[in-house]
């Protein structure tokens, strides 16, 4: 059964039981405003949930409204598919990383580039401070860690436990005190963030002696609970004060080993809940999420997706039992499914089945109780001169830490949608200023320094600022790493997916490291525009529309001629 929710469908599938039943709502392209040629890799949600960020293969990040189901903000950010993403603790930024190795720091609300940071090799993952918007956690692929410092464009590479392993994973704790790395022998380092220094360490065994990778390390929201993800295809999950009271190698025991018995299954992505009780797991062979409950490591509920489809990312709803999930450039919202009720009773009615005798008490429909005790006056005087107050807003709890009494209230939980329209003018922004006032900046030379600094916006809006690029350097780093998301399968090893113009191609046959290779087959689709791939669509639209009519006239010709000839022959 379907049922329309513009500008997405929502397809109800078989009901399942975890804490309510879910339901599947896949998003669509339903009137354009959602471009099909882009897909989605990656997904995440604000601290409130209330905004859900998307990179696409395109290089764009899409913020969808999670409460109005609309898009409320499309960024072109890069060239290069987005691999990763982060919001600052307040909403107003945005963190991403694409395959070409750029780190980009965007200003949500104007969609404009604060800051660009070029590494040698690509990006796995990148994680803002929780507390500070200054500090970013970028892991390069075959690198050590690096703390990133926007404000001054430094960086500090973390400390590893074996310069010759550099398959490190890291990610901030829940406060952002401690940074925990793991890297492909097992062993996690739990280093202080501001100096750096070595605060305790632990060894991931699979038995007496054999070791495992580490894959992915996930906090909790609320608690001191982490996961970590191992080659091994189990989940571990620690308490992390209890790491930080065995020290330096230490031997913890996990809490809870979550796995899957029966299939083996590796887990691509994991990560908790927004109350940090349950623990969702996304399958690295199919479309398919395993939630555990933490406390008694019981599996609760698998959710199957499409058959045959691959997952990539999984994101956990802050605040409310929702969990997205992206398979083949679709994201996919497992949520609950609400059951309306509209009737308007009071809260003490209840609904009966079948009739039941009803007791009468002795002083119920009285006008006045003659049996009523006669209150006592200071309790009666209490009541009167208490004041309530109907000004104060009291904080939302879950949108609070622990540690904190009030909400943020610079935060930017939703964005302003402008409206569409038809038929834009030419020039919006008003006429063009006057040629001798363009003509008079040309003689000073601030003006042509101005130039370089600022470039036009390309909805021909007021220019924008060039961001600032700073090029990190990474000692022993190199630097023809492709990112796994473009690896193919070949003889050995992966070859880099081409996307955009190469450098040095004007003209220069010899820089060009690409030959074109003589058509065999069909030839490759190319993207469309946007505004041609809708004018393409709405004459299919049409044309579909036309012959189907058309072949309902033809089927009523049939009939009709049918019925005559079976009329002719009883007659």
């Amino acid at each position: 059964m379907f049922s329309v929710i513009s500008p997405f469908f929502v397809k109800y599938i078989t009901p399942h039981v975890f804490i309510h039943n879910l339901i599947c709502v896949i998003w669509q392209e339903a009137d354009g405003t959602l471009d099909c040629i882009s897909m989605a890799l990656t997904c995440t949600f604000n601290r409130w949930g209330t905004l859900l960020a998307v990179g696409c293969n395109d290089g764009r990040i899409v913020i969808w409204d999670f409460l109005t189901r609309g898009i409320a903000k499309i960024i072109s950010a890069h060239i290069h598919p987005v691999c990763s993403l982060c919001w600052s603790r307040d909403g107003h930024k945005l963190v991403s990383a694409s395959t070409d190795n750029i780190v980009s720091q965007w200003d949500v609300l104007t969609g404009d580039c604060d800051q660009r940071f070029r590494f040698p090799s690509p990006i796995l993952k990148l994680q803002y401070h929780p507390r500070d918007m200054d500090k970013v956690l970028v892991c390069p692929m075959k690198s050590a860690p690096v703390l990133l410092t926007l404000s001054d464009s430094k960086h500090v590479v973390l400390p590893v436990d074996d310069d010759s392993d550099l398959n490190v994973v890291a990610a901030f704790d829940r406060r952002g005190e401690y940074i925990y790395t793991g890297n492909a022998k097992g062993k996690i380092l739990v280093l202080s963030t501001n100096s750096q220094e070595l605060v305790a360490s632990f060894r991931v065994t699979t038995g007496t002696s054999n070791t495992t990778a580490i894959k992915s390390i996930e906090f909790a929201r609320k608690g001191s609970c982490f996961l970590i993800n191992t080659a091994d295809r189990i989940i571990r999950v620690y308490d992390g004060r209890e790491i930080l009271t065995c020290g330096r190698d230490g031997e913890p025991e996990p809490m809870q080993k979550l796995q899957d018995l029966v299939n083996r299954t590796p887990w691509k992505r994991c990560c908790f809940s927004g109350d940090g009780e349950y623990i969702v797991a996304g399958s690295a062979r199919q479309h398919a999420l395993y939630i555990w409950e933490k406390s008694i490591g019981n599996l609760v509920k698998i959710l199957h997706g499409t058959r045959g489809e691959l997952l990539l990312d999984v994101a956990w709803h802050p605040v409310r039992p929702i969990i997205a999930s992206i398979s083949s450039g679709v994201v996919s919202i497992w949520a609950q499914n609400q059951v309306e009720n509209w009737s308007a009773f009071a809260p003490d009615f209840k609904e009966l089945d079948e009739n039941v005798e009803y007791e009468e008490r002795e002083s119920e429909f009285d006008i006045e109780d003659e049996d009523k005790s006669e209150p006592e006056q200071t309790g009666a005087d209490a009541a009167e001169d208490e004041e309530v107050d109907v000004t104060t807003v009291d904080p939302i709890v879950a949108f609070c830490s622990s540690d904190e009494e009030l909400e943020d209230y610079k935060a930017l939980l939703y964005l302003p949608i402008a409206p569409e329209v038809e038929d834009p003018e030419e020039n919006p922004f008003g006429p063009p200023p006057d040629a001798s006032a363009q003509a008079a900046p040309q003689e000073d030379g601030s003006a042509s320094g101005d130039k370089k600094q600022r470039q036009p916006s390309s909805d021909g809006g007021p220019a924008k600022k060039k961001p600032r690029t700073t090029t990190i350097e990474l000692q022993g780093v190199p630097n023809d790493e492709v990112h796994p998301l473009l690896g193919v399968k070949g003889d050995g090893k992966s070859k880099k997916k081409t996307a955009g113009r190469p450098k040095g191609s004007k003209g220069k046959e010899k820089d060009f490291p690409f030959k074109p290779k003589p058509f065999r087959g069909e030839r490759p689709s190319y993207p469309m525009k946007p505004w041609v791939e809708h004018s393409y669509k709405t004459c299919m639209g049409k044309i579909s529309g036309l012959l189907l009519q058309l072949g309902v006239i033809w089927e009523l010709l049939c009939f009709s001629l049918l019925l005559l000839m079976l009329s002719s022959l009883s007659a």
